[in-house]
């Protein structure tokens, strides 16, 4: 029964037969433990331990508890505090001054509630979303999806190593050069992950002082510039853009993809593993759902001050500057970085380096060595995060039963080896145009995060009575149809500004090819909102023969189809 358990089933709820509730989806019980993993086979998870609950059974809310479940939230938000993020914060503020604010806030939001959702699947089914994926979907698809995900943590790898290597830069001026501070990176991080032999607690202890780094750093820079408060407050929450034109609207859609990032949902699903909750009581997985919620909202409303400190900096100091107002001001501050800035009305771009300089040119060498400080806690925390994303996102999908460290090389070299060779090969004063690229590349593996945990948590065989309703399922689709359009946007502009016949056409058979995909999750993901005229499932041989339907014991009934 436990080999049999482990088959594939294929997709969509379906009535009953013969008296019995079956359906496409498989009900699915999560793996074994990280004890009888390593007993098996030297196969563990990184969070071996669990986070034990405290019983206080008869309070409504308890700080205890929610104490105990603080800690995948804090470990989800820092993909809101990546370099990538800080880098279109500072391009906002500079671009479009406070006026965009509220796009921010927004995206953070929608953000929430998505991974409100990934939290939901972890905790209710005790597995993250790749091993959902693995056990659901055929076989083709699955791999397909694998390899989406794997590129969209390619490319958030490159700009958190990279962001790292060019703080490395700034601190030591110029003396390590972009190659050396990605070596650098990816050393300490192997030293940093093997933090939770030491217990997880103090893993993410070490993930909430890099934190707090971020928070004051950025915080100094805020307090430096001092920010006009009321035209912040205005762009927060009056949604309207005075004014504005392509430009602004390019860099609104770049706050959205840069915000929601596609291997956060893997990750935060896979994080709330780690805290000891009874599956089988219903009240305490609504219990957790709760704190996980609570949690995460506090860890995203830092995260949004932290982005705020940022946009307001850039915002105050740096909107409607041209490259001449800063080249005079570097030149009469003796700074080395002069060249960076030619001499014409063009308006300022910058980046997380362009960005220290000009805060060094106008505020003071001080200011630019703090803000890449913060630079290098960002990196330095995202790549961690990061490689844990690769860790669950491979071993879900492809069920790995490697040992820990042989893991760990396997995903991180599949990441950096790209990020190596363009440290090696590109100047770190010209990576503006690569994060673009980059950005480009993550917005397009949206969809293959947002449509399987919208679809997978709207089912009751996987989620019992904790699936989706009617609202979160109108919503949520919604929400989900909104982000992939805004960010097909953001493809579409910058495709269009190649300019280049040859790369439009190899786009259009790429863009055929990736609709085609899109369009068959989406499918599935409608019959399991309940678009039942879209069900040619009793028609449509799927390859699978059996399935499994778990009763409320948490055992496996076998149904011949």
């Amino acid at each position: 029964m436990t080999a049999d358990a482990n088959e594939k089933s294929s997709l969509k709820d379906s009535p009953q037969e013969n008296g019995v509730q079956t359906n496409q989806y498989s009900a699915i019980s999560p793996p074994a433990s990280p004890v009888d993993q390593e007993q098996d086979g030297g196969f563990s998870t990184y969070f071996e331990e669990k986070v034990p609950i405290p019983n206080d059974a008869n309070q409504a809310f308890s700080f205890r508890k929610l104490w105990a479940f603080t800690g995948p939230g804090f470990l989800m938000s820092i993909a809101y505090l990546d370099p990538g993020n800080i880098e279109s914060d500072l391009q906002s503020g500079a671009k479009a001054g406070f006026k965009l604010l509220w796009v921010l806030l927004g995206a953070t939001i929608i953000g929430l509630l998505l991974q409100r959702l990934a939290a939901r699947l972890g905790v209710v089914t005790g597995m993250h979303l790749a091993e959902v994926c693995n056990r659901q979907y055929p076989t083709v698809p699955r791999i397909i999806l694998w390899l989406m995900v794997e590129l969209a943590i390619i490319g958030s790898d490159m700009q958190e190593v990279i962001g790292c290597a060019i703080a490395l830069n700034l601190l030591s001026v110029g003396r390590i050069p972009l190659w050396a501070g990605v070596l650098i990176t990816i050393t300490d991080t192997f030293v940093f992950l093997f933090l939770d032999k030491y217990g997880l607690r103090k893993l993410e202890a070490f993930f909430g002082f890099l934190i707090t780094v971020m928070a004051i750093s950025f915080g100094y820079e805020y307090v430096l510039v001092k920010p006009d408060q009321g035209e912040l407050l205005k762009g927060m929450f009056v949604p309207y853009c005075a004014g504005c034109g392509p430009v602004q609207l390019v860099q609104a859609v770049g706050i959205v993809g840069a915000v929601i990032m596609p291997h956060n949902i893997y990750l935060h699903s896979a994080l709330v593993k780690s805290r000891d909750v009874d599956r089988k009581n219903k009240n305490d997985v609504k219990e957790a759902n709760k704190y996980f919620f609570i949690e995460s909202t506090i860890a995203l409303f830092i995260s949004f001050l932290i982005n705020v400190f940022v946009v307001a900096v850039f915002a105050q100091a740096f909107y409607n500057k041209t490259n001449m107002d800063v080249n005079a001001e570097c030149n009469m501050t003796g700074s080395p970085h002069t060249d960076l800035f030619p001499l014409n009305n063009a308006t300022l771009e910058v980046d997380i380096y362009k960005g220290g300089v000009v805060l060094g040119c106008f505020f003071g060498p001080a200011a630019l060595y703090i803000w890449a400080i913060g630079i290098l806690a960002a990196g330095q925390s995202s790549t961690m995060t990061g490689t844990y994303s690769g860790q669950f996102v491979m071993e879900g999908f492809l069920n790995l039963r490697w040992s820990r460290f042989a893991r760990v090389l396997l995903t991180r070299s599949i990441a950096i080896t790209p990020t190596l060779l363009v440290a090696i090969f590109q100047d770190v004063q010209h990576l503006t145009g690569m994060n673009d690229f980059l950005n480009v590349l993550q917005s397009l593996q949206l969809p293959f995060a947002l449509i399987p945990i919208l679809t997978f948590t709207s089912l009751t065989s996987i989620m019992n009575d904790f699936a989706n309703g009617l609202f979160w399922k109108i919503s949520g689709g919604i929400v989900i149809l909104a982000v992939c359009a805004i960010n097909m946007y953001f493809v579409v502009v910058y495709i269009t500004a190649l300019n280049s016949v040859l790369l439009y056409v190899f786009a259009a058979f790429l863009s055929i090819a990736y609709l085609c995909f899109v369009i068959y999750l989406a499918w599935h993901c409608l019959i399991a909102l309940g678009v039942s005229c879209l069900d040619f499932g009793s028609r449509m041989p799927f390859g699978l023969s059996r399935i499994y339907l778990q009763n409320e014991m948490d055992t496996y009934t076998l149904v011949e189809r």
